[in-house]
């Protein structure tokens, strides 16, 4: 079975194309593309259609689509508005696979032009790229389907850009230094192929080793993951995300919703998705550069060796400002310098080999430092001298890497200061980047740091349901039920201690009173077990108590309760007279040595969903801007990257005479509130500030969650529907029996399946991978294996069917759902060796009663005529099938699950 977007090579190389729309004009965007198509050294028929004129580019033009011969693959779609639609469906009846629609002002809405293309399109089963776009570039194949000013040149870079005008810069900038694509896409409004389906697509191509973003805005946060994640389990994908700065727009109602600003959710996401992001254009093609040449470090630690000490200083200064860590070089290594070294070496690293250094003392420099087990990358910075020239260096560096061990990961960073074109070639015979500042090479190296990061971050697979926690749901929603009813968006601190407890995040008793005579009786039993109190004002229109003299600690005694609790109601009543008090709040006061005040909380991002936060805490937590986020669903490991990444995690530390915070238990909070966001959706917000953190534990002295309600299902795999990645489904586990009673355990597929499932598909006959993947295949490359293993759980899910006693796979089955519809595609495949055994019939009949849980009206696939076995399973399942128009050796057949639901 092939799947919808492996169409979309006849984007990237049409056999034909047409050009719909046009006229003699010298600006108009018709003839621009028509011109360019000519020109860029496509060798296939280039049509132009238009009804008004006769000739454009002294071509002659036909009236309609119908009327070019031989019929367009592609079709550039450059005609007004109003007529795209029927441009489209023209489209759809002479057969072509792809359109660009250049046309802009198509307009959203029910009932639209841009709806009605769409509804076309998807009836015919053609894909479309825009509208509002600036083209498609295939350079390899000679395709310039754009009006961009100059062709690209072929190489191994694909890009997608939201922006036309980024496209048109980025390829001139790259024109101008040597650098080639293997495809360039301006993404437009994204109506239809979006980044997710082109990431795809290129995680696939072999003639891409890396892929660059320019984004401005996600439309699809999970469709955008799941391909994401998957491109980057492939190559590398470098991203430049433009609005950075830019300011939220919706009105903050807490501390966490004024601090999970958009950007930094962006930044979460990408992170999470295994993306490195920088800053700018030219950075990105440096990190691009760098990844695709370089495996990840095995760690964080550089080396650096040089001819010129001032260099070194320099490197190192980049390096820690950059947020690296240098490594310390051992005793072995500090005796094999001395030894081939001469005496005023710096005896240090930086390794100064001085100045009068010739290639040789650099490759014996280099070889121990690179050997020492507490190096994980070497920079090796020359600055030209008579003795040691930049080709005779670079050659020797180049040796280096040809000599050292297979599977080798400790990178060499080669840093060639001046403007000698002559290292350049050498190195990139030898596979290795070339740098021409210390500043350079040490950005270099931070992104391999940070790819690998990410590479961490983008294995973790969350569970839905979580070994080692079993939160009191029941008694949770109950709370958030009550609120919900009674029509209020804030859950009374009642309430929100309930939920608090019901997910084992430890918090101190807490009573409403609603006079202070009430008060200084809800204190006295506290007094008893505590020693003191604090009383705080209840009131939904005030965010922050401390702000209006809302708060007041250390009361020890009833009586002085009261008169704090008469103090301060009169005290808010005259600074927010229009607030309404809803009462006092009475909680122990609780005293922690040493504990240190942190803020954790939920946020929703209108794109990505819940979001969970981490910082310094207290009253100043705006002005500090301390924090770190991080999308749900989260491992402990997760967790503690979040605590990592802020700079209070430095005082979580031992210091002086304080003892260390309970780091686990911090980490394991975040995880509870990530999972209180998973099974509770009318959470929307979630502010515990402060939370202290201590050697004892955590412990949130004030929080506040506002709710709203929320219609999502709690059936097959159900979990929030706003997270963006999904939870690894693990109620989907179960155990199937076959005829003779052969047990098979069949489960959802993990990123870390990535080896088991290689092992099956190499294990697979030549024969099962020609019908598989519809012509001869030796070998499946590792960049499906990634995408088949990086699914989202929504967009796409794959069951494993393994042995209980070996692990190995026997099987796999998949559903792909289409974008915008309740219609999948399905594949499926079964060992070579367990043909027979019922194995193909279970799975088939599993995917099916999965796809009919889920609410799909229809799976489908496309199967060789010559798979008979697979045919005749199909038909007494149900399918029908029918003859795949333009291909007669390919079968389509299709289920209607409805139909299944009365069966």
């Amino acid at each position: 079975m092939s799947t919808s977007f492996e169409s979309l090579h006849h984007l990237f190389a049409p056999e034909s194309v047409a050009v719909v729309g046009g006229s003699p004009r010298h600006a108009s965007l018709g003839r621009l593309i028509h011109a360019n198509l000519l020109s860029g050294g496509f060798e296939g028929p280039v049509a132009i259609v238009s009804p008004k004129h006769a000739e454009i580019n002294g071509r002659k033009t036909a009236p309609r689509l119908q009327d070019v011969t031989p019929a367009p693959d592609l079709v550039i779609v450059t005609a007004p508005p109003h007529a795209v639609p029927q441009v489209i469906a023209d489209a759809v009846e002479v057969g072509a696979r792809v359109a660009v629609v250049v046309t802009a002002g198509m307009g959203r809405g029910a009932g639209g032009l841009r709806e009605t293309m769409l509804e076309t399109a998807r009836k015919g089963g053609l894909r479309i790229v825009g509208p509002n776009c600036l083209g498609v570039l295939a350079p390899r194949a000679g395709l310039n389907a754009s009006f961009a000013q100059a062709p690209a040149l072929p190489g191994d870079l694909a890009l997608l850009s939201q922006s036309g005008a980024i496209v048109t810069s980025v390829v001139d900038w790259a024109n101008n230094r040597g650098v080639g694509f293997s495809g360039i896409v301006s993404l437009g409004d994204m109506s239809d192929i979006d980044v997710g389906y082109l990431l795809d697509h290129f995680a696939l191509d072999p003639n891409t080793r890396a892929i660059l973003l320019y984004i401005e805005a996600i439309t699809d946060a999970r469709t955008f993951m799941s391909a994401a994640r998957a491109a980057a389990r492939a190559k590398p994908v470098v991203v430049v995300k433009s609005g950075r700065n830019a300011e939220g727009a919706r009105a903050v109602a807490s501390h966490t919703g004024a601090l999970a600003g958009s950007d930094a959710v962006y930044d979460a996401a990408f992170r999470r998705a295994g993306l490195l992001r920088v800053p700018g254009m030219g950075e990105l093609f440096e990190a691009a550069e760098t990844l695709s040449r370089m495996q990840a470090t095995p760690g964080e630690r550089l080396a650096i060796v040089t001819n010129g000490g001032g260099l070194g200083v320099l490197a190192v200064d980049d390096l820690i400002g950059m947020g690296g860590t240098l490594a310390t070089l051992g005793p072995e290594t500090m005796a094999a310098l001395e030894a081939a070294l001469p005496q005023t070496w710096s005896h240090a690293n930086p390794v100064d080999i001085i100045g009068d250094a010739d290639p040789a003392r650099f490759a014996a420099a280099v070889e121990p430092v690179l050997a020492d087990p507490g190096v994980d990358a070497v920079m090796v910075v020359h600055c030209p001298t008579a003795l040691a020239t930049p080709a005779d260096t670079a050659t020797a560096v180049a040796e280096l890497k040809r000599r050292r061990p297979r599977g080798s990961r400790k990178p060499v960073l080669p840093t060639f200061v001046g403007s000698d074109p002559a290292p350049r070639a050498i190195l990139d015979e030898a596979g290795l980047p070339l740098f021409r500042t210390p500043a350079a090479a040490v950005r270099g190296f931070m992104h391999l740091v940070k790819h690998r990061r990410a590479q961490a971050e983008l294995m973790a697979t969350p569970a839905s349901v979580p070994d080692s926690f079993a939160p009191a749901i029941g008694r949770a929603r109950a709370a958030i039920r009550s609120a919900l009813d009674a029509g209020r968006s804030w859950l009374t601190p009642v309430e929100v201690a309930e939920v608090l407890t019901a997910y084992d995040i430890p918090a101190p008793a807490i009573a409403l009173a609603a006079t202070p005579d009430e008060a200084a009786g809800a204190a006295r039993p506290m007094l008893e077990e505590h020693g003191a109190v604090v009383i705080k004002i209840q009131s939904h229109d005030i965010v922050h108590k401390s702000d209006v003299g809302g708060v007041v600690l250390n009361l020890d005694s009833p009586e002085a309760v009261r008169e704090a609790a008469s103090a301060m109601l009169a005290r808010v009543r005259n600074r927010r007279p229009e607030a309404e008090i809803e009462g006092i709040l009475v909680q122990p006061m609780v005293r922690r040595p040493h504990a240190r005040e942190t803020i954790m909380g939920l946020s929703d991002d209108p794109m990505f969903g819940p979001v969970v936060l981490f910082g310094a805490g207290g009253v100043s937590v705006e002005v500090v801007k301390d924090t770190a986020l991080g999308l749900p669903p989260l491992t402990m490991d997760l967790a503690h990257d979040i605590v990592a990444r802020t700079r209070v995690s430095r005082v979580l530390e031992a210091y002086r005479d304080t003892p260390a915070a309970d780091r686990q238990a911090l980490a394991f909070t975040l995880v509870k509130l990530a999972q209180l966001s998973a099974d509770l959706p009318e959470v929307r917000e979630a502010d515990l500030n402060p939370v202290l953190a201590g050697p004892h534990g955590v412990i949130v002295l004030d929080a506040r969650i506002s709710v709203k309600a929320e219609a999502c299902a709690r059936g097959v795999g159900a979990s929030n529907p706003r997270f963006a990645i999904r939870p690894y489904p693990r109620e989907l586990e179960r155990t199937l029996t076959l005829e003779g009673g052969w047990q098979v355990f069949t489960r959802p597929v993990r990123p870390d399946d990535t080896p088991l499932v290689q092992a099956f598909l190499d294990r697979i006959s030549p024969e099962d991978l020609r019908q598989r993947f519809f012509g001869p295949v030796k070998t499946v490359p590792a960049s499906f294996t990634s995408r088949l293993t990086q699914i989202d759980y929504d967009r796409v899910m794959v069951f494993l069917a393994l042995d209980e006693g070996t692990g190995q796979v026997l099987g796999t089955v998949q559903v792909h759902r289409e974008p915008g519809t309740n219609r999948a595609e399905y594949a499926i495949l079964v060992g070579s060796n367990l043909k027979g055994k019922g194995l193909g019939w279970a799975l088939m009949s599993m995917m099916i009663g999965y796809a009919r849980d889920i609410g799909l009206e229809e799976v489908h696939g496309e199967v060789l005529r010559d798979n008979t076995t697979m045919l005749r399973m199909c038909t007494e399942l149900g399918f029908s099938v029918a003859a795949l128009p333009g291909d007669p050796t390919i079968a389509h057949v299709t289920l209607p699950i409805a139909e299944t639901r009365s069966g």
